[in-house]
């Protein structure tokens, strides 16, 4: 075996079909495949997990266990591999501290410079850190707004306390929290709170002096609603999950912070100067602008540092981030946003020979932004690294110095290798892949008539600058414009202002439990089909309950614990997988046991499942093109594209007033080929009388809309106008505009 060659054999993660790949180091390598074909079971559950589990043991246990974990993939040999860095396309969420200029460590450089020529002399860079008690706002702790609980959302007045009028979570009737005050004894349980007097309200609220006045003494404990939320909620100083964070966001209202503004800095931060600016004044000015600033320090004292945050500048700026600032929040970040910014903190590492691994660089990249992305791809490989990316953009595809194609179809019809070669060669190939580059460009449909409109009004979100503009309802409208230029913001203010339903790329579930099964709701009736058939009690065809595997509970898998080692997974040895028990899967219908029906795919359990209630409710997945998933496939396995599908197919299946449907590039993660499918299921929405709104840099899509709102001209302070509203062949002379005729 050549040292420059990634050798693997006989791969069979996931659906990978016992395969065999030699790779060549040193390149870029563009992974390619229609959706669900095995491109992430290749490069992310096989290539990288294995690469990043050899360098993890060779570490010591101590550091081992806080490293991240890797499953070690089913394969016959991989060699040929090195040190391993996954760059994802999920976005950079974070917590409410995490910044553009502490994730891109140019935060931890300017505040270096400040504590060393700053005056007045304020101490070491901590002092200049808004996440470190010398350095923060003591009024907001570094926040830079002041979070305070929305108490008039805490209670429903209308309902009694045993019908839950406490409406936060955890209060619900028999919880440990609801008992502290339905059980005090003065409380009148069976009473709407609209109907008790006002200080046993208080008292229910607030506790302390208003609870010391009611006719009963309260135990030492006692806590009122809005005190326990405070603790909860409020005060906690580890990482919140996002469920918290959900009832965070929900239960409370922000202002900007009266004392630091926003800057989250204490006094004597936000007084020192270098310069004659603010290290707050800086933080606030976009990327280019601070690079002179820095570039004309001319220190020799900070001259090492101030040349690591000019490299770093630049590359941010190269990147086509320049219009950010390092007081961005990360969670207002778009996903291309996001992994061009995780990108940009390996541009400037000298290390070479190492596996960079992305996954479809190009999400939230407009057709105008794709070559600097590219550049970026092309810079790490030439630095001596090999470069691998699963990507569906022909445009990283014509750039690449070999394309891998992965199919030839999605599931069980996938995880062969179809095509390994050129761009020139792939155009010329029989796969899905060199099928959909050859195929003609979709006709544009006769625009659909509008049947109303819902007018957003004064759009003042982010980089908006009053923004009003009408959108169609009873149609396809795309918003379209540059990475950064306000489609997302507008679009969070249509859904503020009309209520629309946003179908997002976030997971549909984190559970392994959740699966299409339990996702559509024919878990029941699938259950009760095979009850009536058999004659078996229903609890015996659930995993969850009396038909479950007793040793491993139902998951099929059994988890050990090896202390300082990674937890080892292994199939359970009495089921043998299956999750149920030998009196379950004794029971068929039609020659299936409930075991086998989990094993079925979506498209095959349409055809063999004859119980109307089952197959009126599988139709919609298939309908958006995941026919391939199996009944018992967790769906915290899904790909973001993936998750928004399921999530459309539910709509479908659900939606009956007509809504406006809010979507968030349902392109991502779509072969070139699987693009008309989906077209097609937004139209089958439109169809339904519900209006469609979507967030789209493909180019397919745009030309199908019956209606284009396009922002810009550029990102940040340079968008946020309304450049053209209309038919979609009206367009002009913008980015999106030049990129249709192009």
């Amino acid at each position: 075996m050549s040292d420059r060659t990634i050798r693997i054999r006989q791969a069979v993660t996931n659906n990978l079909d016992h395969l065999d790949l030699d790779i060549r180091r040193g390149l870029l390598v563009v992974i390619a495949g229609v959706s669900g074909s095995g491109k992430s079971s290749l490069v992310f559950d096989t290539i990288a997990a294995e690469a990043g589990a050899e360098l993890n043991e060779t570490y010591p246990p101590f550091t081992r266990n806080r490293l991240p974990k890797w499953t070690r993939p089913e394969a016959g040999s991989i060699e040929g591999l090195s040190p391993v860095i996954v760059i994802g396309q999920r976005r950079l969420g974070g917590n409410a501290r995490s910044t553009v200029g502490t994730v891109t460590d140019t935060w931890t450089y300017l505040r270096l410079i400040f504590s060393r020529l700053s005056k007045p002399h304020v101490g070491e860079s901590s002092a200049f850190s808004f996440n470190d008690p010398s350095g923060m706002c003591p009024t907001c702790s570094g926040i830079g707004e002041v979070v305070a609980p929305d108490v008039e959302k805490f209670l429903d007045l209308g309902r009694r306390l045993d019908e839950g009028a406490i409406v936060l979570p955890g209060f619900g009737e028999g919880r440990y929290w609801y008992r502290k005050y339905a059980e005090l004894g003065v409380f009148a349980v069976d009473a709407p709170l609209g109907d008790w007097p006002r200080e046993h309200v208080d008292a229910l609220l607030y506790g302390g002096r208003w609870a010391e006045s009611l006719a009963v003494e309260v135990p030492k404990d006692y806590e009122g609603v809005a005190d326990r939320f405070e603790r909860i909620y409020l005060r906690t100083s580890e990482t919140v999950s996002e469920r918290k964070l959900k009832t965070v966001a929900e239960f409370t209202r922000s202002t900007m912070c009266p004392d630091c503004h926003g800057e989250r800095l204490n006094a004597a931060a936000r007084s020192a100067t270098v310069d004659g600016r603010t290290v707050g004044e800086l933080a606030r000015i976009e990327i280019p602008e601070l690079r002179d600033v820095v570039a004309r320090l001319g220190r020799t004292e900070v001259a090492s540092v101030a040349a690591a945050l000019l490299e770093r500048l630049d590359a941010m700026d190269g990147i086509g981030l320049g219009y950010l600032h390092l007081a961005r929040a990360t969670s207002s970040l778009s996903g291309g946003e996001s992994q061009r910014i995780k990108a940009v903190k390996h541009l400037g590492s000298s290390l070479i020979e190492m596996l960079y691994v992305f996954d479809e660089p190009t999400v939230g990249l407009h057709p105008h932004d794709v070559a600097a992305m590219v550049e970026v791809l092309c810079r790490l490989r030439d630095r001596g690294n090999t470069v691998l990316v699963v990507e569906h953009d022909p445009a990283v595809m014509a750039c690449a110095d070999e394309i891998i194609e992965i199919g030839p179809g999605p599931g069980r019809d996938g995880g062969r290798l179809v095509f390994q070669g050129s761009f020139r060669g792939l155009l010329d190939s029989d796969g899905p892949t060199g099928r959909a580059l050859r195929a003609p460009a979709p006709t544009t449909p006769t625009p659909r008539s509008p049947t109303g409109w819902a007018t957003i009004v004064n759009a003042r979100t982010n980089n908006l600058d009053g923004v009003t503009v009408d959108i169609p309802r009873g149609v396809l409208t795309v918003l379209t414009g540059v990475a950064g230029s306000g489609k997302s913001s507008l679009a969070a203010e249509l859904s503020a202002q009309h209520g629309a339903i946003t179908i997002g790329q976030k997971p549909v579930s984190a559970n392994r439990r959740s699966t299409p099964i339990t996702y559509t709701g024919i878990a029941q009736a699938l259950r009760r089909h095979f009850s009536r058939i058999t004659g078996a009690a229903v609890g015996l065809f659930s995993a969850n309950s009396d038909g479950g595997c007793p040793v491993c509970k139902g998951l099929g898998i059994v988890y050990t614990d090896l202390a300082f080692m990674d937890v080892q997974e292994t199939t359970c040895p009495t089921c043998q997988g299956a999750r149920f028990t030998a009196e379950a899967l004794a029971h068929t219908v039609d020659g299936l046991s409930i075991a086998d029906v989990e094993h079925l795919t979506v498209s095959e359990a349409i055809d063999r499942l004859a119980e109307p209630a089952i197959r009126s409710r599988l139709v919609h997945l298939d309908r958006v093109g995941l026919g391939y998933l199996a009944l018992g496939q967790p769906l915290n396995t899904l790909s973001g594209g993936e998750a928004q599908r399921v999530k459309i197919a539910k709509e479908l299946r659900d939606a009956i007033e007509p809504s406006i449907y809010l979507l968030d590039e349902p392109t991502t993660g779509l072969h070139l080929s699987d693009t008309a499918r989906l077209i097609s299921v937004l139209y089958d929405l439109i169809d339904h009388g519900h209006t469609v709104v979507v967030i789209e840099h493909n180019l397919e899509v745009i030309r199908v809309a019956d209606w284009l709102i396009d922002l810009g001209p550029g990102p940040g302070r340079h968008g946020g106008r309304v450049l053209y509203t209309g038919l979609v062949d009206g367009i002009g002379d913008t980015s999106t505009g030049r990129a249709l005729r192009e």
